[in-house]
């Protein structure tokens, strides 16, 4: 059960998955991880139809919005998000994700696939409304700031986890997804584009200023300067779909428990061409308190 406005609301998550039982071969893993996952059955064009049938039987469309409370648990600090008409036609048009769909499906993954588990310690998130390329450029030094209070609250970190920071370009731009393995000082950059992240001096800049300055406050020795990984990871074929990527990516990761991620087996036959409508129907028709409530 969710707490939300005072009262209990029956969520549709079934099953948390079991951390203990996840080192298998990746391919069976994520196989198996991804039951647990709720799925809505049918083409995309049929999924969409009930979504936007579901959607008419709300007010949201006509003007009403709804807010999404998050515990701490999700972002380290409790955190509201708005859901508004512009972030339902996101996905019916399938338009560029925002913010808000972003979090949303965000605190979805950690609802479904972490709470009361193991996985708590081992994944975080860092709420892409604070960390992105405009803000950089504006106060670089509050911004690393912030990071460094995000480490502090999820404990020691002197065994490996991750950090995951969906990190968009700016002004609606494009987004990517860094991962922060602070135990091992290692960052791995999953662009669903070509590059790295030379493309966002500011943003690499920043994060590694993050990561020792969090190291020093907690008097760990740095024994070696901080890698960044370029993953192998599957490419979108239009220019909208990065949002979508970036949200499968740090599904997958999490369903199959992996911190190593260059060693992970992306398998594309679960459908990273097709995840408009799997990211919609999960994010919508199990969350359809979002729109009733």
């Amino acid at each position: 059960m969710l707490k939300k406005a005072g009262k209990d609301i029956p969520t549709k998550s079934g099953t948390k998955t079991n951390p203990k039982s996840q080192k298998e071969v990746p391919g069976q893993m994520l196989d198996k991880a991804s039951k647990e996952i709720p799925t809505t059955s049918g083409t995309k064009s049929q999924i969409m139809m009930r979504l936007e049938k579901l959607v008419e039987e709300s007010d949201i469309m006509h003007g009403a919005i709804r807010s999404v409370d998050m515990d701490e648990g999700v972002f380290g600090i409790a955190h509201s998000e708005l859901i508004a008409k512009e972030d339902m036609q996101q996905l019916f048009e399938h338009e560029e994700l925002g913010i808000a769909v972003i979090h949303t499906y965000i605190w979805y993954m950690y609802d479904t696939l972490m709470r009361g588990t193991e996985l708590c310690n081992r994944f975080n998130f860092i709420a892409a409304s604070r960390i992105n390329t405009t803000f950089i450029t504006k106060n670089p030094t509050s911004l690393m700031n912030e990071l460094v209070d995000r480490f502090m609250v999820a404990g020691d970190n002197t065994t490996p986890s991750l950090y995951f920071l969906p990190f968009n370009s700016g002004n609606d731009g494009h987004w990517v997804l860094v991962a922060m393995d602070l135990s091992r000082l290692m960052v791995y950059y999953l662009d669903s584009l070509p590059g790295n992240w030379s493309k966002y001096p500011s943003m690499k800049k920043t994060v590694d200023a993050a990561i020792l300055k969090f190291r020093s406050k907690k008097n760990y020795r740095n024994r070696k300067d901080i890698t960044w990984v370029r993953v192998q990871c599957p490419q979108q074929n239009n220019s909208i779909d990065c949002g979508f990527f970036v949200l499968r990516f740090m599904r997958d990761i999490i369903a199959l428990n992996r911190i190593d991620i260059p060693k992970m087996v992306w398998n594309n036959n679960l459908g990273f061409i097709l995840i408009l409508s799997d990211i919609s129907s999960n994010l919508l028709l199990n969350h359809e308190y979002v729109l009733f409530s």
